[in-house]
């Protein structure tokens, strides 16, 4: 397991690099041709998209489970030379072995145990890989979201929370909003008072905008990137801020966005223009996905594993799934920490117990 995982790792497949990330995806399909059947989609400026039907013993099928990944990471090509793949302190390490090729090994190794010691699986099986999922999912949703509406549950391939490795039943939603005022340029010293400054009126507005924040309500909103004026000397005609939410419960996010296209000036010199809006709704705990859950602690405490759950405040495709009502179980990949850090890794010894967790819920389900 270890071996694909380095040699998964080292295909880098950063998401804006098609070419990568479709080198990255012929390797899985490589890897999967011996025990699947294997069809690639173009992904428009993105890498091909990967859906494998997996060759798993049982003559009846009921029904179809869907396992949800991704191909892409964060890392940009090149990353492996000052951040190799390695092997030590108990750990493998190197960019998106957590995030997420390992849960890719992971559950391609419970489909080769699963046939080899000859143990039927109730469902049909897919395995899909999308190559945007950490740039939003724009062309890969509605496959992901057609394919899951097959599906009596999805798997999803991600890391597990911590380095317990507790299992993601609730996600909050995700999106982003970019504010731009416009004002009146002048120069600085000779005609200040001509002016109108966007970058002041930006700086109210950001201070007004943090103010949408409701910690109690799980609502957190970040400008996390401001930009504008040309020079020190000129009053600036533009600037812009580039804002991140996150909503617990989708029915928060209506009034969010009511909040943020309510945007008005301080200064009636400034306009104000506002786009965007919610990009993945809440993966939110349903009463499918508990019981999804329980199904999966009762499966590990055969092997001798307490799995826990646990809410996040980042996203994953599992919210589009979540969001049609098909009970879905996140975190089900390797268990470790670093994500998109340079201290990403996994630890060895939760490599076996994960894929034995996958390969039971394969069976089971």
């Amino acid at each position: 397991m270890a071996a694909t995982i380095r040699r998964f790792v080292e295909c880098e497949s950063p998401s804006d690099d098609a070419a990568a990330v479709t080198r990255f995806v012929e390797l899985v399909s490589d890897t999967v041709a011996p025990f699947g059947k294997v069809k690639t989609y173009p992904g428009g400026k993105f890498g091909r998209l990967l859906v494998a039907e997996m060759q798993l013993p049982g003559r009846r099928k009921s029904g179809q489970v869907l396992a949800l990944g991704h191909s892409d990471t964060v890392w940009p090509v090149g990353t492996l030379r000052t951040m190799p793949f390695r092997q030590m302190n108990g750990r493998l390490w190197g960019p998106g072995v957590l995030d997420m090729k390992a849960g890719i090994v992971f559950f391609l190794f419970a489909v080769r145990a699963l046939r080899e010691l000859d143990i039927a699986a109730g469902s049909k099986v897919l395995l899909q890989l999308n190559p945007d999922e950490e740039v939003g999912s724009d062309v890969s949703r509605p496959l992901t979201e057609k394919n899951a509406a097959r599906s009596k549950a999805v798997l999803v391939l991600e890391p597990g929370t911590g380095l317990t490795g507790k299992l993601k039943t609730a996600r909050k939603g995700v999106g982003s909003f970019s504010v731009l005022v416009k004002g009146r340029a002048s120069h600085a010293g000779v005609d200040f008072e001509a002016g109108a400054s966007a970058v002041l009126e930006l700086a109210r507005q950001i201070d007004h905008i943090a103010g949408f924040t409701q910690l109690e309500r799980g609502i957190t909103v970040n400008p996390g990137v401001i930009s504008g004026g040309t020079r020190s000397n000129v009053v600036a005609a533009e600037a812009r801020v580039e804002v991140d939410i996150r909503v617990l419960r989708l029915r928060d996010a209506p009034a969010l966005e009511k909040k943020f296209r309510a945007l008005r000036p301080f200064d009636r010199r400034c306009t104000i223009e506002v786009t965007g809006g919610l990009n993945r709704p809440p993966m939110e705990r349903s009463a499918g996905i508990v019981a999804l859950f329980r199904k999966a602690r009762e499966l590990g405490r055969e092997i001798g594993v307490e799995l826990e759950e646990s809410l996040t405040g980042g996203g994953s495709d599992g919210n589009f799934t979540a969001a049609l009502g098909i009970p879905t179980l996140d975190g089900l990949g390797a268990v470790g920490e670093g994500a998109h850090a340079a201290n990403e890794s996994l630890l060895v010894d939760r490599m076996a117990d994960r894929t034995a967790l996958m390969a039971k819920l394969l069976a089971t389900l």
